[in-house]
């Protein structure tokens, strides 16, 4: 569940428009090329072509990060901001996504909020709270796989990564059971709207996004309303009863954080299901041994968010102060973007990076980033993707991927198959 996601499909083209590569005159620069559809498929030659100048100057004044010791100095770099703000020119808030979230904030706010919010999803304070989900994300990954029994062909993504989260994430904010089919539409409309493109889709899908937006902030404001005073399990009523050493989170701030948990995390789970399983589909002496060894699922997910992260790329930063990385300076005010997924394929960290090993050691990725943002939502996302594949493989009858590659969603961003057809049984 990534700290840094909500640059929308719209703001893609916007960024496409800022960040023009260096190339020779009349040839697309590796990021154009990168971000050309045409590449979504198979991003990582490009990424190998990027990583030849560690930090790469655009013409429009932007910098692009792909090495991995740049990337974490960089995200561990107390002169980075978050805050679209620090951007010279500033990018307007809705170019970067709302800033009641803390994704979007900077030290000292963003670790008080943060703080708060940790409190209450994952050690020291509140331990049990991922692993109590176990059982309930157990049965609801094998309901979604009652309903795939027998199919000759399904969708791994619509069929079963898409609903999983929204439910998951349901239970774990404690929205009531009665509720939780209309987070699914929202949710859905939501998702629709990111991928939007002005060019071939109806302006119809952008209002509706809008609209599920409006809503879902309304609901969930309703909701922690009607907590106060009244503790619960629920992530939003222990945030709402929360009088801990930082105080309390204001409702619009638990509304943010909730939203995020909601969207972000759905994002990102979807394609890390739906990744992880075409990888195991193309490794099938992996997928073998995951089905005789369900052990093999705690290193194999770490691997999948190093060879196939579900956000690739960290679109905006920007430089307080002026900056140094490997001996280029940045200037304050600049906009850098950081490619993790060029990061965690960087040959001078990982030996054999293009190789799919579960057994890899050491294997510090970037798949949920680096430093006070690595991503909060890490722990819930690892956790249902390994309950999810481990089912999967073991459940489904002699999987074969129907398409190779399958197609892609739009962003080069937080990059997933749209659809993964499947073909189970005899076919």
């Amino acid at each position: 569940m990534h700290q840094h996601q909500h640059q929308h499909q719209h703001q893609h083209q916007q960024e496409e428009g800022r960040t023009t590569t260096t190339g020779t005159p009349g040839k697309p620069g590796t990021l154009q090329r990168i971000f050309d559809y045409s590449a979504r498929a198979d991003p990582y030659p490009l990424y190998a072509e990027l990583r030849q100048t560690p930090v790469a100057r655009q013409e429009d004044g932007s910098y692009v990060i792909s090495t991995y010791r740049e990337i974490t100095d960089v995200l561990n770099d107390p002169h980075l901001s978050s805050d679209v703000r620090n951007l010279s020119p500033p990018m307007s808030s809705a170019e970067g996504g709302a800033r009641s979230s803390f994704i979007h904030m900077d030290s000292p706010e963003h670790d008080r909020l943060r703080r708060m919010a940790m409190r209450h999803f994952g050690p020291p304070h509140t331990p049990g709270l991922v692993t109590g989900l176990e059982g309930f994300l157990t049965a609801t990954v094998g309901g979604l796989i009652d309903d795939l029994a027998g199919k000759e062909q399904i969708d791994v993504v619509d069929d079963f990564a898409f609903p999983l989260p929204v439910t998951v994430t349901c239970r774990l904010l404690g929205v009531p059971r009665e509720d939780e089919p209309r987070f699914h539409l929202w949710v859905n409309d939501i998702m629709n709207s990111i991928d939007y493109d002005p060019e071939t889709d109806p302006k119809e899908r952008l209002d509706k996004g809008v609209r599920a937006r409006e809503d879902l902030r309304q609901c969930l404001g309703e909701l922690v309303e009607r907590r106060h005073g009244r503790p619960g399990d629920g992530l939003l009523s222990r945030l709402a009863n929360d009088d801990g050493p930082d105080g309390r989170m204001a409702d619009a701030e638990i509304v943010a954080t909730a939203k995020v948990l909601l969207i972000a995390g759905h994002e990102t789970v979807v394609n890390l299901i739906a990744n992880g399983m075409l990888t195991l589909l193309r490794h099938p002496q992996v997928l073998k041994r995951l089905r005789d060894e369900p052990d093999l699922v705690v290193p194999l997910v770490e691997e999948l968010l190093r060879y196939e992260p579900p956000v690739q790329i960290i679109p905006w930063r920007a430089a307080y102060s002026d900056i140094t990385v490997a001996d280029t300076v940045i200037p304050q005010g600049s906009q850098i973007m950081l490619m993790l997924a060029s990061g965690s394929r960087d040959p001078k960290r990982f030996p054999d990076p293009d190789r799919f090993d579960p057994d890899r050691r050491d294997n510090q990725h970037l798949g949920f980033g680096s430093g006070i943002h690595l991503c909060f939502g890490g722990p819930l996302a690892r956790l249902e993707t390994q309950i999810a594949l481990t089912q999967l493989v073991r459940r489904l009858d002699r999987p074969r991927l129907v398409a190779d590659p399958p197609p892609y969603r739009p962003s080069p961003v937080l990059r997933g198959p749209s659809h993964l057809a499947i073909e189970q049984g005899d076919g």
